[in-house]
This record gives C-alpha cells, structure tokens and sequence, in this order.
C-alpha cells in the first residue's frame, strides 16, 4: 500500500494497489474510490481530510510506503 498526503492541499491518497484505475466515484462529499476495471477498489482519496478524520489524527506523520 502506498500512502501520500498533500498538506498544501489537505488531500489523503491511499493506493491499495497498482492496478489501472477504470473508473472514480465520489460515494459522499470528499471521498473518491477509484475502481480497477473489475469494479475493485484500488485507491481512495479525501479530500479536505483533516475535516474527514477522527479528531487527534496527525497526518504530518503519515508514513509514505
């Protein structure tokens, strides 16, 4: 899995995979998956993430992989 926050832009990127992504669906306000072309999640994105996660959450630790 390979991780990747954006602080400039408050923006989490979660890739499970490397898979071609086929399709990208917002399934609520910030929240992107992206889809391989089975309909497999390979990847989500939050948008605005520090108003998504729980309260305490430090992303300036997150660990890149």
């Amino acid at each position: 899995m390979k991780t990747h926050y954006d602080a400039e832009a408050d923006a989490l990127y979660l890739r499970f995979a490397d898979t071609p992504v086929s399709e990208s669906e917002e399934v609520r306000p910030g929240i992107v998956f992206d889809f391989d072309a089975e309909g497999k999640i390979v990847a989500v994105e939050i948008l605005d993430a520090t108003e998504h996660l729980a309260s305490g959450t430090d992303l300036s630790k997150l660990a890149a992989a």
